[in-house]
């Protein structure tokens, strides 16, 4: 701690201080591979803990996992960096450690972090997903959708249920938001797969990280430094970078305003931040650039470090007020206009040619122009960067369990909380509409059933009055003919009135003749008169 900042290093026969109330206007570490980038972040790191600033931290090569311990005497670079430490006018120089607490998406080198679905948001998790505006679209539906259900989006399960939901209601759904097709719907699903694969789904469940346990000091009021394991997560560059931002955006969204502090309540430092902007649609730059903007009235300052400074967009890039440049190469005409750019970035001095010294500069050496307290940047200066005090170097993984078993947080992020949510709830209501479906289609077949059962009754009662009426007109002819049988006479009868019909027709031949005989003597008596 010198005058109100932190030491950063010697150069030009003035000792280069990062001072804290401007310590939230943001910064740049840049520089190629190899040229103390590491070494300038932990010296910073180191300072900030010292006056009470919680920082975190991306490790992405494991070296700064090195803060937790102090340096040895008996190192290979001991000799340097006592050297150094005298050259530029350290005289408190010494080893010490750091309190540190270690963290990792996958639990592995650390404690957990994970966050929900819905605390993402759909434009972040287009990013990770690299999902076109279509599929974009069909996304924020899904979380409209999901909002208005009142239905809880925490994992990437969660996530797939309510893609499938809003995939079969896509008819009703696209009438009130716009069009869900089912290639969308199947194209998310695909890259949520990849995400999985990627080990997303570590990252999205409860319990989720509460933002405060970051921003702690510990019992000497030291700075807490949060280190990231990001050696794993880098071979999943977007995951890597939209966590990060996601990070950022929670700060942002979290904190609330303070203006501009005695000095920052946390500090943000993104290794590699050139993946953040690779690939990123003009909406995510937007949202970044905003959020560099105005995240520092919350007190928190970000730092970008990478190898190339052109990496940053000029809209970002303008926000960052305290520079150090390690060297650049000029081999390529990229390189080339790295170092044209990075150089115009820098107040001038007359003693420095910029563009000459950024070639130049030994490993360990940069240019550095800082924000001097009346918010102006400071001429750039050559400046040599003092030592730090922790290990240059990774702790060992004893070293490291070590600390995370004795940390501040515990068990708190260990255990993986699964509570109901919508795939629960979706589940349960397909089960309940699948039970419903099939009673119904059970009672469907019931009545089906009774109906055939029904008209075969009445098939059957058809055929019974038909045999009925059939036996009773059988029964009817049967009494008829009886009845005609019983009417007939008897042989005796028969033979009577046989008889007495011969003795009529006998008589009456009898008769018929005499009346006859007379009629014809008439008929002849009468004629022979007439002669």
């Amino acid at each position: 701690m010198v005058d109100d900042g932190i030491f950063i290093g010697t150069g030009g026969g003035n000792r280069q201080v990062l001072n804290l109330k401007r310590a939230n206007r943001h910064g740049l570490i840049a520089g190629a591979t190899g040229t103390g980038k590491t070494v300038t972040l932990q010296g910073i790191v180191e300072g900030l803990s010292a006056v009470g600033v919680p920082s975190f931290v991306a490790d992405v090569k494991g070296d700064l996992s090195g803060l937790c311990m102090a340096g040895s005497a008996t190192s290979k670079i001991h000799e340097i960096f006592a050297a150094r430490a005298t050259e530029i006018g350290q005289a408190d120089w010494a080893y010490r450690d750091n309190p540190v607490q270690f963290w990792d998406l996958f639990g592995e080198q650390g404690h957990p972090i994970r966050t929900t679905v819905s605390e993402m948001g759909p434009l972040l998790l287009a990013r990770l997903m690299d999902l076109n505006e279509v599929q974009e679209g069909v996304l924020t539906i899904a979380f409209h959708v999901a909002d208005k259900d009142g239905l809880l989006l925490l994992d990437l399960d969660d996530l797939q249920a309510m893609l499938v939901n809003c995939g079969n209601r896509a008819e009703e759904l696209t009438l009130t938001y716009g069009n869900i097709s089912k290639q969308s719907v199947g194209t998310i699903q695909r890259s949520l797969l990849q995400l999985r694969s990627q080990g997303g789904d570590h990252f999205f469940g409860e319990p989720a990280l509460d933002l405060e346990d970051f921003i702690k000091c510990d019992d000497s009021g030291r700075g807490i430094i949060n280190i990231l394991a990001a050696d794993k997560l880098m071979a999943s560059p977007k995951l890597y970078s939209t966590f990060l931002l996601w990070l950022l955006s929670e700060l942002f969204e979290t904190l609330p305003e303070i203006g501009d502090p005695d000095k920052p309540k946390l500090c943000f430092f993104f290794d590699e931040a050139h993946l953040l902007f690779n690939d990123a649609p003009k909406a995510l730059v937007e949202k970044i650039e905003q959020v560099v903007r105005l995240i520092r009235s919350k007190g928190v300052g970000v730092y970008f470090i990478t190898q190339n400074p052109i990496d940053i967009p000029d809209t970002v890039a303008g926000q960052l007020g305290n520079r150090v440049q390690h060297k650049l190469n000029a081999f390529t005409p990229r390189d080339q206009a790295a170092v044209k750019s990075a150089a115009e970035t820098f107040r001038a001095n007359p003693k420095i040619d910029v563009t000459t010294a950024i070639t130049e500069l030994k490993v360990g050496e940069a240019l550095v122009s800082l924000l001097q307290p009346d918010g102006a940047p400071s001429p750039v200066e050559r400046t040599l960067i003092k030592a730090p005090a922790s290990r240059v170097g990774p702790a060992t993984p004893q070293e490291r369990a070590v600390m995370i078993q004795t940390d501040a947080i515990g068990a708190k992020y260990d255990a993986l909380i699964d509570r109901e949510s919508a795939e629960e709830i979706l589940a349960s209501k397909q089960a309940e509409a699948a039970a419903a479906a099939a009673a119904q289609s059970a009672q469907a077949e019931a009545d089906k059933q009774e109906a055939i059962a029904a008209k075969e009754q009445a098939r059957q009662q058809v055929i019974l009055d038909r045999e009925a009426a059939r036996q009773a007109r059988e029964a009817e002819r049967a009494a008829a003919a009886k009845a005609r049988e019983d009417a007939k006479p008897s042989f005796a009868e028969k033979m009577v009135e046989s008889a007495a019909r011969s003795a009529a027709t006998s008589v009456g031949r009898k008769i018929a003749g005499q009346l006859g005989g007379q009629l014809l003597r008439g008929l002849l008596g009468g004629l022979f008169k007439g002669r």
